[in-house]
């Protein structure tokens, strides 16, 4: 117990610095990089220190390769392949050789200009996952490119693993060549692994989770595939968040993946918090105020560069002017993973101490900087674009997020209501996405051609993941009336702007969910005996219109005519 001091320390200052940057809209990944500086080794004032902190923080990187890969499954992939595949390589190779021959050009022998290409080359997936996920562009086209971009330097940061540490030797390519194809070959042996594994057995098995109706059950399950992942490819010799990432793309090809995302947002978030309180231990003032000259222009160089070299390729690949800009200025910030490349040719006498701290305090700088440049993307975007901007094609088509251009249905439950309404829904071409906690359900809407998934609607961590606030109705069609009553209240509170129309039994429980927020809320069974009276008056020649208004005028009292004997009202 001799660390819950600083731990309580720790969770303190968080809480108060991480308040106080969300109260003025300011990016909490730079929150968490201020909590490290004050608490760390350099500054005055206590120090934080448990050493369980660091392999803690290293899993926040991997939750988040895990909800990065759930939103890009292999299909989704598949569609971005010619843009992705060549972008992302010709980024990374071109930031590097631009920023190594410049660097070669000041002074620094090949071996280090090589690294400081590197480093200078990745982007922070983490940043800019967090930051479009807070402003709700994590489904835009420059955010899924930008990201799928990012995603793919993380990847690409394998061959330069291997490729750093021979830099320190007086090797040749002989050495380096076989090396560097054992990696690329580890990395399908792994990928092939996983795919195999995930396509056969992920399914299946979250089917027969689901069928528990657990949700404890369901995150065990989410975290034992993560992290079963991740030691897979680690055993490989390759990342943690690389196997994580593969298994985030298994699940985002099933019916659980906006559960899934719900389920492990929580540990994420979390995790990924002290991952960057940990990156803001690093920082050494001392040491900044004596290289600042070269910190500065070294966080310039990284952010110029990238911006400019992304926003021409991208511009060239058939993107509008708008949305280049906005990909180059997420692709701007300096990357996580520089600091892995960093401290591998520090051990490698590759590059010695001061240029070193240097690079650290470049990137360092350059995520700082990055993360308001992400946040004011599309204003800067519409400055650098001439003031042209471009209405953005939120999600794919096959995407299951609602799309702010497409006003898309909620429909909570999947019985014989929640199809019958589905029916309705799909006969007029209105899009709509269903969940419910029955996989069997699930599984018989998806084979019906209806998306239907499994979630459970009356999770308040649901609706931020489905980005509720864009639908243009929700349908609850759920038996339960308590979850019901919940569900409402949830939408209310979160999406109060989105209109909330409600299954129920009786009554009482109407009158409970009109209460909650909801816009109607008809009591089937009475509403099934007054369509009945009016059939059976209809079959008597009453005339339509008079049918209708005595129907109308008994819902208008609240069906009292229907439940008092005798009926005590005047019309």
């Amino acid at each position: 117990m001799e660390n819950l001091p600083y731990i309580l320390l720790l969770l303190a200052v968080s809480v108060a610095v991480i308040a106080s940057f969300q109260r003025f809209h300011i990016p909490t990944s730079l929150g968490y990089l201020l909590v490290g500086l004050l608490l760390g080794p350099y500054t005055i004032g206590p120090t934080v220190y448990v050493p369980e902190f660091e392999v803690l923080a290293q899993f926040g990187v991997v939750f988040l390769l895990f909800t990065i890969g759930l939103n890009f499954s292999l299909p989704q992939l598949h569609a971005l392949r010619g843009r992705v595949l060549w972008l992302g390589t010709a980024q990374v190779a071109l930031t590097t050789l631009a920023v190594a021959l410049i660097a070669w050009s000041i002074g620094l022998s090949a071996s280090a200009a090589f690294v400081i290409g590197a480093v200078f080359a990745q982007s922070s997936s983490t940043i800019i996952a967090s930051q479009l996920s807070e402003q709700g562009e994590e489904n835009s086209s420059h955010g899924r490119l930008g990201l799928a971009m990012s995603v793919f330097q993380d990847v690409m940061a394998v061959p330069f693993l291997v490729v750093i540490p021979v830099l320190g030797l007086a090797v040749g390519i002989d050495v380096i060549a076989p090396a560097l194809g054992w990696a690329i070959g580890q990395a399908i042996i792994a990928f092939a692994l996983v795919f195999f594994a995930g396509r056969w057995l992920l399914r299946p098995l979250f089917l027969f989770v689901t069928r528990r109706r657990s949700n404890e059950v369901f995150t065990l399950t989410v975290l034992l595939v993560v992290l079963l992942s991740s030691w897979g490819t680690y055993s490989f010799g390759l990342s943690l968040a690389f196997g994580a990432f593969l298994a985030g793309m298994m699940l985002g090809e099933t019916e659980f993946r906006h559960q899934v995302e719900t389920s492990i947002r929580p540990f994420r978030d979390v995790l990924l918090g002290l991952f960057f309180v940990g990156v803001g231990m690093r920082i050494d003032p001392r040491v900044i105020a004596d290289i600042w000259p070269w910190t500065l222009s070294g966080a310039l160089l990284i952010l110029l560069s990238k911006t400019l070299l992304v926003a021409f390729m991208v511009l060239k690949s058939g993107l509008d002017r708008f949305s280049a800009w906005r990909t180059g200025l997420l692709l701007a910030v300096g990357g996580e993973f520089g600091f892995a490349l960093i401290a591998l040719a520090l051990d490698k006498s590759v590059i010695d101490t001061e240029l070193g701290q240097i690079a650290l305090s470049s990137v360092l700088l350059s995520m700082v900087v990055g993360a308001f440049l992400i946040l004011f993307n599309s204003e800067l975007a519409t400055f650098l674009s001439g003031g042209r901007r471009h209405v953005d094609n939120v999600a794919e088509a096959d995407d299951v997020q609602l799309d702010a251009e497409k006003p898309t249905v909620i429909l909570g439950g999947y019985g014989r209501v929640g199809h019958a309404i589905a029916v309705l829904l799909k006969e007029k071409g209105v899009p709509c996405i269903a969940f419910d906690l029955d996989p069997d359900r699930v599984a018989r809407g998806c084979e019906d051609g209806y998306r239907v998934l499994y979630g459970d609607i009356t999770d308040t961590e649901l609706l931020p993941t489905l980005h509720a606030e864009r639908a243009a109705l929700v349908v609850l069609a759920i038996s339960d009336p308590e979850a019901a009553l919940r569900a409402v209240k949830s939408f209310k509170k979160y999406c109060p702007q989105v209109p909330v129309i409600c299954r129920a039994q009786d009554l009482k429980t109407s009158s409970e969910l009109l209460g909650a927020g909801a816009v109607h809320a008809h009591p089937e069974a009475l509403e099934a005996s007054l369509r009945l009276g009016g059939i059976a008056l209809q079959m008597l020649s009453i005339p339509d219109d008079q049918i209708e208004l005595v129907m109308q005028d008994v819902r208008n009292w609240d069906y009292k005519p229907l439940v008092e004997d005798p009926p005590k009202y005047k019309r």
